[in-house]
């Protein structure tokens, strides 16, 4: 096949689809534990502290299990990892259900779920980045939107049926619904377009872009060997750090300042809702600026959005704060996979993107425990709030150290 050649019917369009709708679930039921976060610690009089440390422990296992998921999306494939994960996510939330003691809420949540949310998001951003060469950012963002649209959704119908019912049986819905979703939308999955006769969209069309199928790029233990890799490592590990104190704290916190728990939960909701225009927006911008410059932007508005949200006492400037700092998020999540790209080629994509990944998640861990144990402290997350503004600053200037191109040909 000619590499200017267009099918009538290009297959990445399904994988991009199929991508998106997985994030939905694994994302939006990820980030629903803030709903769940004063039933549960309420029922059980669990501190916040404890309560987040399962989050912690999911947020950390998952993100090194990104590094063996993402080495078996470059070898196996999606479809294999996301049946797998996907079943493990469903049985994780099943199981919270029955939970009565802390340490299962650590081992179902912290443990069960942590593998099945491994397969999510850097095998379907890895994949996407294979099957696009053109249009890369425009379609990672689309896949990506997939936790804006999950952010958008899931937290409300969980809130629903938590006031209907009760958490139980909210978590009981939520574990079958994502088994079923997910396992049926990972057998249209193709690791890359090799696997159905077709070539990436755009290939030879993009200047520099090399016309040969093979993919190029660095090996993980080239990459490892790197600054480029410990800058991108730091600025995610100082980006998920932020992200993750506020998808896990911002509801108790509104809550705490006399906001209804169902208009707290539509402060996930809007940063669910503007992630979709971040994703979709900063990926296009992306295809134009650069990756690098997106992702600069990204922390710029996380610190301006932090500021805010420590003088915010009315409702309406929680819901400023989650539109700005939803469009931020997605722009992150957006431009992480095509940068790796940029700085190391694909041909270990899926591995050095779980890599570097690990570094948010491992940011992520630490920072909701950090956080509760702030409050419970000091009764107020200001001091939380603070060091979230200084690791934005610090990201800020990882990224600016990031040069582009060197190590791409391997």
């Amino acid at each position: 096949m000619h590499s200017d050649s267009k099918p009538k019917f290009f297959y990445g369009y399904i994988v991009v689809a199929a991508a998106c709708l997985i994030l939905t679930i694994t994302q939006g039921t990820y980030y629903s534990f803030g709903v769940f976060f004063k039933p549960l610690s309420a029922d059980f009089g669990w501190t916040r502290a404890m309560t987040a440390g399962a989050f912690s422990l999911c947020v950390v296992l998952h993100g090194f299990l990104f590094i063996f998921t993402g080495r078996l999306n470059d070898t196996i494939g999606p479809r294999f990892v996301l049946t797998i994960c996907g079943t493990f996510l469903g049985l994780g939330y099943i199981l919270m259900s029955q939970i009565n003691v802390l340490w299962q809420l650590y081992l179902f949540y912290g443990v069960i779920v942590a593998i099945g949310m491994s397969g999510g998001y850097i095998p379907m951003l890895s994949t996407t980045t294979r099957w696009f060469v053109k249009r890369r950012g425009l379609m990672t963002g689309i896949v990506a939107s997939g936790t804006g649209f999950g952010t958008l959704f899931v937290p409300l119908i969980a809130n629903w049926l938590i006031t209907t019912y009760d958490w139980r049986s909210s978590y009981l819905v939520v574990g079958i619904g994502a088994i079923i979703v997910i396992v049926l939308a990972a057998q249209f999955l193709r690791r890359d377009p090799s696997q159905v006769g077709q070539l990436p969209y755009g290939q030879g069309e993009v200047k520099d872009e090399n016309t040969d199928p093979r993919p190029r790029g660095l090996t993980l233990r080239q990459a490892l060997g790197t600054r480029q890799f410990w800058m991108f490592t730091l600025a995610m590990a100082c980006f998920g750090a932020c992200l993750f104190v506020i998808m896990v704290h911002v509801v108790p916190h509104a809550t705490d300042l006399g906001i209804s728990p169902a208009k707290a939960a539509n402060i996930l909701a809007i940063i669910g809702a503007s992630g979709i225009i971040g994703r979709i927006g900063m990926g296009a911008l992306a295809d134009r600026i650069s990756n690098k410059r997106a992702f600069a932007i990204c922390f710029v508005l996380v610190a301006i959005t932090l500021i805010l949200l420590m003088v915010a006492k009315e409702l309406w400037l929680f819901y400023l704060f989650a539109t700005v700092f939803g469009f931020a998020y997605g722009g992150y999540a957006t431009v992480m996979a095509p940068l790796v790209a940029d700085l190391f080629g694909l041909r270990s994509h899926g591995v050095i993107l779980g890599s570097g990944t690990f570094g948010a998640t491992a940011g992520g861990a630490i920072g909701p425990v950090a956080a509760g144990r702030i409050f419970d402290v000091t009764g107020s997350y200001q001091l939380a709030f603070i060091i979230c503004i200084i690791l934005s600053a610090i990201g800020l200037v990882a990224v600016s150290l990031l040069k582009l191109g060197r190590g791409k040909s391997g």
